[in-house]
């Protein structure tokens, strides 16, 4: 069956902060060319996250997907972990 609803976003982050009570905030990195120089910049952006199990710790690799709004600024979930921290 497909989704009527269409394909969610998705992004890979890594935890910076579990300090709230199922919430992390999740740092994502992305290359982008820059449009006079033709230079690769790093651009970052920080996103809160619904994690229900408090599974994940800072420094862990999360796989985040887009969410109905949860609260004030969390629109995201945390679908999978993908690596966990040393």
């Amino acid at each position: 069956m497909i989704n009527k609803r269409g394909m969610k976003r998705q992004m890979v982050g890594t935890v910076v902060s579990d300090k709230a009570e199922k919430t992390i905030i999740v740092l994502v990195e992305r290359l982008v060319r820059h449009r006079e120089y033709q230079k690769y910049v790093r651009r970052r952006a920080k996103f809160a996250a619904h994690d229900d199990d408090n599974a994940c710790k800072i420094g862990d690799t999360v796989l985040i997907i887009e969410s109905r709004p949860l609260s004030k600024t969390k629109h995201w979930r945390v679908s999978k972990i993908l690596a966990k921290a040393v």
